[in-house]
């Protein structure tokens, strides 16, 4: 298998992730997987969080120059919360119904932010070093579950049948895969862009973080339970970066 095909295959299977967390809300219905929505958003903050900062942003300070990378990152951040913040203000001026509102504000966020975790997969595999790219695709595999959780539970409210939650979940991940594939490429072909590609990535990353991630599960649980969850999040991965020697 050559690595267009094998990246292929790779992002793939982290938007089927993905779908795999609109399961709890079709077995268990809304206000069930809600009460589990806390934690898990939790969980995805800290993989995140850890993933964002010690698998793209410290790399590409390490191997690009300081001004280039910081400012990408902002650029990465900044792109992140205007297109939140457009998606919104679409969404209330389209007459929607309040659950209809707020379906296709979540399943529009979470579209245009995983072309950012896209370049991320994309620039992690095409890196050379020991263990980055298994340490950034695991954690963004992990971090896609509760997305697609949050997905669905927006969209049970809203009327949508258990299949069109299920593919809606999925199709919110779909541009991680031409992401990973312009990033792949563009590091193949573009000397030193690399550490520019991590920070852009990493920038949008921990601003997902800030503005939807821990407001969402502040707003579906405890601090506490929110605060369990990130605790996992980070500690699984950085142990799997120990493990892995990033």
């Amino acid at each position: 298998m050559n690595d267009a095909l094998l990246l292929t295959a790779i992002a793939t299977a982290t938007v089927v992730a993905t779908g795999l967390g609109a399961l709890p809300v079709l077995a268990l219905g809304v206000a069930r997987a809600r009460a589990a929505q806390g934690l898990l958003s939790g969980l995805a903050a800290g993989v995140m969080a850890v993933a964002a900062i010690a698998g793209l942003l410290i790399p590409a300070f390490e191997q690009g120059a300081t001004g280039p990378v910081a400012a990408a990152a902002i650029v990465g951040a900044l792109a992140l919360v205007l297109t939140r913040r457009t998606l919104g203000h679409r969404a209330d001026a389209a007459g929607r119904s309040a659950a209809g509102t707020r379906s296709l504000l979540v399943f529009g966020v979470l579209f245009a932010h995983s072309l950012p975790e896209g370049f991320a997969i994309g620039s992690a595999f095409a890196s050379t070093e020991t263990g980055i790219g298994l340490f950034v695709i695991t954690a963004i595999a992990i971090q896609n579950v509760p997305e697609g959780t949050a997905t669905a539970a927006a969209m049970q409210p809203a009327g949508y049948s258990a299949g069109r939650q299920f593919w809606g979940a999925v199709l919110t991940s779909v541009p991680q895969i031409p992401g990973a594939l312009v990033a792949w490429l563009a590091v193949e072909q573009i000397d030193g862009i690399l550490p520019a590609s991590f920070a852009l990535a990493g920038g949008a990353m921990l601003a997902l973080i800030v503005v939807d991630l821990l407001p969402d599960a502040w707003k579906h649980g405890s601090h506490l339970s929110v605060s369990a969850g990130t605790s996992i999040g980070a500690a699984i991965m950085l142990a799997l970066g120990l493990a892995l020697g990033v």
